[in-house]
C-alpha cells in the first residue's frame, strides 16, 4: 500500500516537472507573514483586500470539482486555502498534483467563508517541496513511542503539544543565559574531547584522534576545564553544552545530553544556595508562566521557601539510625542487601552510601529542598566542611524524588585534591569504571592557585521533570538502536 502511494506521488512529481515546475525550487517568494500573525489581524487584512502570501504544509486537501479546499499549516497556525478554477492560475495542475504533506506557497486575498472559516482565496500557488510519503493520519497519529522518538519530525508535524514542548525548552535554556548574563557571568566553550575525563563519576565514551594518534574521551562533565579558567583569572564563567556518559537508559538518564555548569570565584556554597533558588524561580516562571507545576497527583510549589535538610541526619533517620559517616562498611553493605540493592563489583563505601540514599531517602523528598553536607567519600571535588572534615560543603537541589541540580564549595587545596584522586584511582583498580581518574594537568593548575569558588551544575533532567515527561521525550532525536 505504501509503495503504491509513493509510486503515485512520483508520477505527480514527474507531472510537475513536465509542466515546467521545479518541485524543489532553490528560491521562492517569501511568505509575507506567519499564518498566526495573519489570523490575529484577520479582520483588518480582509477589509484591506490586499494580497497576502503564506507558506506551510498541506494538512488536508478536499477536491470538490471546480474548487479545492486546502488546510495549510505553518509553525504558528493553520488557515484554509481556497483554489477556484476561474481564479487560481494553473488550477488543473494543482488539482492533479497537490497532496496532503506537500509544502506550498499560496498568495491571494483573505476572506471569511459563509461558514465563518478564515481563508485565503489563492490566485497563485507554488510548490516548495513535494512530499513522496504520506503523513500518518491525524486520527491514528503516532501511538508507538519508539516511532515517535525515532521520527520526531512526524511527531512534531502531527502533535502541537510536541512543538510547544520544544519551544518551552528553548525558553528554558535562554532564561538561564539571561539570568547568568545579568549576574555578570561570562559564557565560554570548552573542549568536548579530553585526555582525562573528570568532574563526575561516570563511564566515558572513548574515541581516537587520528591526527594526534591518541585516544581521547568525550567529556562527562564541564567542570574541570571551567575551573582551569578560574585559575586563569576569569571569575564568573558558565557553559551550556553537551556531555556524554556511557551509562544505562531510563526515564531520567541519557547518554548524551545538555548540561549547565557555572563557577563563581570568591563565593561558597552558602552564597550559591541563595543565587540558585532565585535562578530556578526565574527560569521556571519564564518557561511555564507559573511556579506551580503538576507532578503525578501533587503540585510542586517552587515559590515556597525551600527546606534545608542535612544529608547525614535524614540518612540515619531513614535507615535505622545508620549514620553514613560513622557506620562500618560491613553495616552499610548489610543494609544494602536488606533493601535488595545490587552492589557493583569493586564499589567502595561512598558508592554504597549513595545507592542506599537513592533507595531510601531521595524518593521521599517531593517539594523543593536543599540537601546539604554529605560524606566526603561521595564527592571528591568538593571542599571539606570546616570543623567536620568527614563531610563536604555540597548541596543538591532535590524535588519530585530526584536530584535536579548540585553545587558545592570547590576543593582548591592541590594536596587534598591529589589524595582524593588517588583514592578514586584505587577504586578504578578494583574494577569501578565510574571512579574518577587522577588528572595531573588539573592538579598542576591548582598548584598555581584557584580562588575560593562555588560551582553549580544541572542537566536537562530538570526540564523533563518540570514538563512531566521522561527525559528521552524532551530531546529531538534521542539515541536509538539501529533498525534491522
Amino acid at each position: 500500500m505504501l509503495e503504491e502511494i509513493i509510486r503515485e506521488r512520483k508520477k505527480k512529481l514527474a507531472r510537475l516537472r513536465d509542466a515546467g515546475v521545479d518541485p524543489y525550487p532553490a528560491r521562492c517568494v517569501h511568505p509575507s507573514e506567519p499564518i498566526g500573525d495573519l489570523l490575529t489581524d484577520f479582520a483588518a487584512r480582509q477589509d484591506a483586500r490586499r494580497s497576502v502570501c503564506v507558506a506551510g504544509r498541506v494538512r488536508a486537501a478536499r477536491d470538490q470539482g471546480k474548487i479545492i479546499f486546502l488546510d495549510l499549516e505553518d509553525f504558528s497556525g493553520k488557515i484554509q486555502i481556497i483554489l477556484r478554477e476561474e481564479e487560481t492560475e494553473r488550477f488543473l495542475l494543482w488539482r492533479e498534483t497537490v497532496d496532503a504533506g506537500d509544502l506550498i506557497l499560496a498568495c491571494g486575498i483573505p476572506l471569511t467563508t459563509k461558514r465563518g472559516e478564515k481563508s485565503i482565496a489563492a490566485a497563485t500557488v507554488a510548490m516548495l517541496a513535494k512530499a513522496l510519503r504520506p503523513l500518518p493520519s491525524d486520527f491514528y497519529g503516532l501511538e508507538d513511542t519508539e516511532t515517535r522518538l525515532r521520527q520526531r519530525y512526524l511527531d512534531a508535524i502531527l502533535n502541537k503539544e510536541t512543538r510547544t514542548l520544544f519551544v518551552q525548552k528553548a525558553v528554558f535554556w535562554n532564561a538561564f543565559r539571561q539570568f547568568l548574563e545579568e549576574k555578570k557571568f561570562m559564557a565560554v566553550e570548552m573542549p568536548i574531547l579530553e585526555a582525562t575525563p573528570g568532574g563526575a563519576e561516570a563511564e566515558p565514551f572513548v574515541t581516537h584522534h587520528n591526527a594526534l594518534d591518541e585516544d581521547f574521551y568525550l567529556r562527562i562533565s564541564l567542570e574541570i576545564a571551567l575551573k582551569k579558567a578560574l585559575v586563569g583569572g576569569f571569575e564568573r564563567v558558565y557553559e551550556i553544552g553537551r556531555i556524554f556518559r556511557n551509562e544505562g537508559i531510563d526515564a531520567e538518564h541519557l547518554q548524551d545530553y545538555t548540561q549547565l555548569e557555572f563557577y563563581w570565584a570568591y563565593a561558597d556554597y552558602r552564597d550559591l544556595m541563595g543565587l540558585v533558588q532565585k535562578m530556578y524561580r526565574f527560569v521556571i516562571k519564564e518557561t511555564f508562566g507559573t511556579l506551580e507545576r503538576p507532578w503525578k497527583e501533587q503540585v510542586i510549589d517552587w515559590g515556597k521557601e525551600w527546606a534545608m535538610i542535612d544529608y547525614c541526619s535524614i540518612f540515619a533517620q531513614k535507615n535505622n539510625n545508620l549514620h553514613p559517616v560513622r557506620a562500618t562498611e560491613d553495616d552499610l553493605k548489610k543494609r544494602a542487601q536488606e533493601l535488595g540493592i545490587e552492589i557493583p563489583f569493586g564499589a567502595a563505601r561512598g558508592r554504597v552510601i549513595d545507592l542506599i540514599f537513592k533507595k531510601t531517602v531521595r524518593p521521599t523528598l517531593i517539594q523543593p529542598c536543599f540537601l546539604v553536607d554529605p560524606p566526603a567519600t561521595i564527592e571528591p571535588l568538593a571542599k571539606r566542611k570546616e570543623g567536620n572534615l568527614d563531610v563536604v560543603e555540597r548541596f543538591q537541589v532535590v524535588a519530585c524524588g530526584t536530584e535536579l541540580g548540585k553545587g558545592f564549595s570547590e576543593a582548591n587545596d592541590p594536596d587534598d585534591q591529589r589524595e582524593r584522586f588517588e583514592e578514586q584511582m584505587k577504586l578504578r583498580a578494583t574494577g569501578d569504571k565510574e571512579a574518577q581518574m587522577l588528572d595531573e594537568d588539573f592538579l598542576e593548575a591548582l598548584e598555581y592557585g584557584m580562588p575560593p569558588t562555588a560551582g553549580f551544575g544541572l542537566s536537562e533532567r530538570l526540564f523533563a521533570v518540570l514538563a512531566g515527561k521522561p527525559v528521552r521525550e524532551t530531546v529531538f532525536f534521542p539515541s536509538m538502536k539501529r533498525r534491522k
